[in-house]
């Protein structure tokens, strides 16, 4: 069999960008079983509910949903059970560090394949406040607004 190459989305996080300020992200590696890995190849997983922990230093991934593998037997995996998340003893360390200040959390962006394996992009986010996120919109409306002025002066042919 080919040995796989390059990224497969399997899941990702949108919410999370609009809810969280991501001041870093973490490539991870995730320990899995056989059936979670079948059920994530055919795109069964969410991120919504799910967020990291560290505890007695070890990095896990709590609230993840993978859904029961259809084919698999009484040996299948429960769907939200908590999960190792792989780094390296530098970045524990460093996590550990900036998790205990206050408002910052771990947050999963999304979930992929690279090169056969599964990834998990994790972020150390702080939490947004309900006006940072109106500001935000704002911000972003004000951008796409000048982004159309800027094409429908072009298209008329006329400068400024």
């Amino acid at each position: 069999m080919a040995k796989e190459r390059g990224q497969k989305v399997i899941a990702s996080n949108r919410k999370a960008r609009h809810d969280y300020e991501i001041l870093d992200t973490y490539e991870c590696g995730i320990v899995l079983v056989g059936t979670e890995v079948k059920s994530l190849r055919i795109g069964r997983a969410s991120l919504v509910d799910a967020f990291g922990t560290v505890d007695d230093g070890e990095v896990w991934l709590r609230g993840l949903h993978i859904a029961e593998y259809e084919m698999g037997t009484w040996t299948n995996h429960e769907p939200r059970r908590r999960r190792k998340l792989l780094l390296h003893k530098g970045e524990i360390l460093k996590l550990i560090g900036k998790t205990k200040e206050s408002g910052l959390s771990l947050v999963p962006l999304s979930m992929y394949f690279k090169d056969g394996k599964v990834k998990v992009e994790l972020a150390l986010a702080r939490g947004k406040r309900a006006y940072d996120k109106r500001q935000t919109l704002a911000k972003r409306t004000a951008e796409r607004e000048m982004v159309k002025a800027v094409g429908r002066a072009r298209k008329r042919g006329g400068g400024w």
